[in-house]
């Protein structure tokens, strides 16, 4: 059974984006940019919404680039190798290959994608996680927290979600950021 990670920079208050939509300010630097590149690889199926999909497309293009640097490199040919489910009311093609437009998020769908995958998925957008976890579905979490506040914006976790969780890694990366992973704790565990 594969699992279901949902993995995010976010600032420090607990932003995916400001109050404008604007995330530049979560630039990875070089390891923890490395770290999302072998996290991919794990990675056999995205769940993004429309507007993620849309974010994420640009690595198609940077895989067609032969002038891209051996990090962004390592990454795009991660992503390349994955399957995408976009959730999206508003869009009818996904514009690339291996990818698939739902016009729903099913939660009986996902446990039964996870059931029979082999390799993990991932899970994107914070309004589309925040159904997973309400859910109960996402098995594993990873933020990267990102040393900036911006005081408002997306938030990467829901609102009166209560959830146990395990910490299994945590580490800084030089520009600041921390990788804070953690598992998912089910009813009777730990």
């Amino acid at each position: 059974m594969a699992r279901l990670i949902y993995a995010i920079n976010c600032s420090l208050d607990g932003y995916i984006n400001d109050a404008n939509g604007d995330f530049d300010w979560s630039e990875p630097d070089p390891e923890l940019h490395d770290f999302f590149a072998g996290l991919e690889r794990s990675t056999g199926t995205h769940l993004y919404g429309r507007r993620l999909h849309e974010t994420m497309a640009v690595w198609h293009d940077f895989y067609a680039d032969p002038a891209i640097p051996p990090l962004m490199r390592r990454f795009a040919e991660a992503w390349i190798d994955t399957d995408t489910i976009v959730y999206s009311r508003t869009i009818a093609e996904p514009g690339m290959p291996r990818a698939r437009v739902l016009d729903r998020f099913d939660a009986a769908e996902v446990a039964a994608l996870k059931d029979t995958s082999e390799r993990d998925l991932s899970i994107g957008g914070a309004t589309l996680a925040a159904r997973a976890l309400e859910a109960g579905l996402v098995d594993e979490i990873v933020l990267a927290v990102v040393p900036v506040i911006v005081g408002g914006g997306t938030r990467a976790l829901p609102a009166g979600l209560r959830l146990d969780l395990e910490l299994v890694e945590h580490r800084a990366f030089p520009r600041g950021a921390v990788l804070l992973r953690y598992l998912v704790r089910r009813d009777g565990e730990g």
